[in-house]
């Protein structure tokens, strides 16, 4: 007879309990054995802005000069973004007497507020990613303070590393276990008193990287910012190891040589990550960290990675999300934008995705996934893949039917074919791309195709039940802000200045109405989405195939003699 049945989410809160329990009774540490170098990297610019007290985190800015970060705004994902004190990177880069202080005053008001198990940090990633920053920064963090404030700070660590020692289980794969075993591993090398964990922290991290990290360097989320925070920190851990005499698993250590050429792939010519399924382009300066830190580097990035063909003419780069979206647990932030793609010209952004809507609130974190919000084609207004029932995780999905990349004489050509609206229309969405192999001309051919008897039978009674308008699609390129378009006086070219002199023209054929509408481009680190432009070719499907064509090309190239050096925006 078997016992009664708990609930795993109760579990979770006695384990919890249980781990906060264990900590309060470690013995504080007694002090630093060896300390890691500090290797993150924080920003000059936003150090500055909060020694001022102007705090954004989350898409929640807050003015607060006197109080400290804590009190500053009750926003739960604001809190939950200052658990982590990755905001102790800006501040070490400031680098200033005011910003140490201000790193000491609210450091020491977490652990007076915090350090018995109180507050949304005491999860196990967050708890990772504290000790992590505690670790990197502790001679700023501890310079100056009598022995007393040095005594909580060692036991807090202490409380903080035997929580993650007894919970690093429950962390999600990926990223958050990555974190959560990384924060161990260093405090594990760190802390006298806790060499213990060094052992069973570096074997579950070799585990992770074995089960989390498929045999091409990718990860189930396809979120290329989230594998720069997987590559960051499995180095980080590495070098840690190797720096005090512990033994690098192989597992490790293969986990890094296999993700290194995958970044490679989705990087654009100007140095950022293409922005898909949630990601960002990285934070300044953390990929060519993680990549030389890395270490080899082939000679040409590979035209597939992670799902994503990569298209290249010499200072063009074109990225395309080229498989499905990421399924289960993994879709949490995963976008509708099959066969989307994003174009940069040197150092100049032209083709975007909107972004993440995660730190913008829920409208915006819902309206960022869908189709709309892709430089794709969208029929009818609905996504090709869609929310399941929960409003987090994607199902249905759209599944790619044919996927070919054929070098040619003109340039390399992309072909995708997915079904994200088979089931509705009964048609199937083709993309064909050709980027010349000087990089100024990209060509597209967008079909909608009834394939099959049974595709053309829905496609049928679509027709009848619109009165035999079929079906309406818009295809979509999103500008980057920097963009100034105008839609010439006929109303069919575009014209495109970036900001390092070049112009591109948008052309279209076939019967799709061209404009230039209103869009937005959602960028981490901003109180607001940024106002841009989006390109938009709009039509109605009537026939078993439609079709319609389009170029991109570049009317005049910025001389040779003249380098890209404007800047960009400074941070609001």
């Amino acid at each position: 007879m078997g016992g009664a049945h708990i609930p795993s989410d109760r579990l979770g809160i006695w384990a919890d309990r249980l781990a906060i329990l264990a900590a309060r009774r470690a013995k504080p540490a007694g002090g630093f054995v060896s300390q890691p170098e500090p290797r993150s990297i924080g920003l000059f610019a936003r150090g500055q802005q909060l020694t001022n007290g102007t705090i954004l985190l989350a898409g929640q800015l807050a003015e607060a000069p006197e109080a400290t970060i804590w009190e500053a705004n009750d926003d739960p994902g604001f809190l939950a973004e200052a658990q982590g004190f990755v905001w102790l990177d800006d501040l070490a880069a400031y680098g200033t007497a005011p910003s140490r202080r201000k790193a000491q005053d609210w450091t020491w008001d977490w652990i007076a507020r915090y350090d018995t198990g109180r507050g949304p940090g005491w999860s196990p990633d967050l708890t990772g990613r504290r000790i992590i920053r505690w670790i990197h920064h502790a001679t700023m963090l501890l310079s100056g303070r009598d022995r007393a404030a040095s005594h909580a700070f060692y036991r807090s660590l202490a409380r903080q590393a035997t929580y993650l020692s007894r919970r690093w289980k429950a962390a999600a794969p990926g990223l958050p276990r990555v974190e959560a075993l990384t924060g161990l591993v260093y405090a594990g090398i760190s802390l006298i008193g806790m060499e213990r964990l060094v052992p069973p922290a570096t074997a579950a991290l070799a585990d992770a990287c074995s089960k989390d990290i498929d045999a091409e360097g990718g990860i189930p989320s396809r979120n290329p910012e989230e594998l720069l925070e997987v590559l960051t920190l499995l180095t980080w851990s590495a070098s840690a190891l190797s720096e005090t005499g512990h033994p690098v698993p192989a597992a490790l250590s293969a986990a890094i040589t296999r993700i290194a050429p995958c970044l490679r792939t989705l990087r654009h010519a100007n140095g950022d990550l293409a922005r898909f399924h949630g990601g960002g382009p990285g934070l300044e300066g953390r990929l060519d960290q993680a990549l030389a830190a890395a270490g080899s580097r082939p000679a040409t990035p590979s035209a597939i990675a992670m799902g994503f063909a990569r298209l290249q003419g010499r200072r063009t780069t074109v990225i395309v999300d080229a498989s499905d979206p990421p399924s289960g647990r993994a879709s949490m932030t995963g976008h509708a934008s099959t066969a989307a793609f994003e174009l940069t010209s040197g150092r100049r952004p032209l083709i975007v995705s909107c972004g993440s809507g995660l730190s913008f609130g829920v409208g915006w974190r819902q309206a960022a996934r869908a189709t709309p919000s892709h430089s794709a084609l969208t029929l009818d207004g609905a996504s090709s893949s869609r929310l399941a029932a929960d409003g987090k995780t994607m199902e249905p999905r759209a599944h790619v039917t044919t996927s070919r990349l054929i070098p040619g004489h003109e340039g390399t050509d992309l072909y995708l074919a997915h079904d994200g609206w088979l089931a509705s229309h009964g048609l199937v969405v083709g993309r064909s791309l050709t980027l010349s192999h000087d990089g100024r001309r990209l060509s597209g051919v967008e079909t909608l195709t009834a394939l099959g008897a049974e595709a053309q039978r829905r496609f049928r009674d679509l027709m009848t039940l619109t009165q035999m308008e079929g079906a309406a699609f818009s295809v979509r390129f999103h500008l980057h802000p920097d963009i100034d378009a105008t839609l010439d006086l006929s109303g069919t070219a575009v014209s495109m200045a970036l900001r390092s002199g070049e112009i591109w023209v948008f052309r279209a054929s076939g019967s799709a109405a061209l404009s230039l509408l209103p869009s937005a481009y959602l960028e981490k680190g901003r109180a607001n989405p940024r106002p841009c432009l989006q390109i938009v070719l709009r039509g109605q499907a009537r026939a078993l195939e439609t079709r319609i064509g389009w170029t991109l090309a570049k009317a005049q190239d910025t001389p040779l003699a003249i380098r890209d050096l404007e800047g960009t925006d400074p941070l609001p």
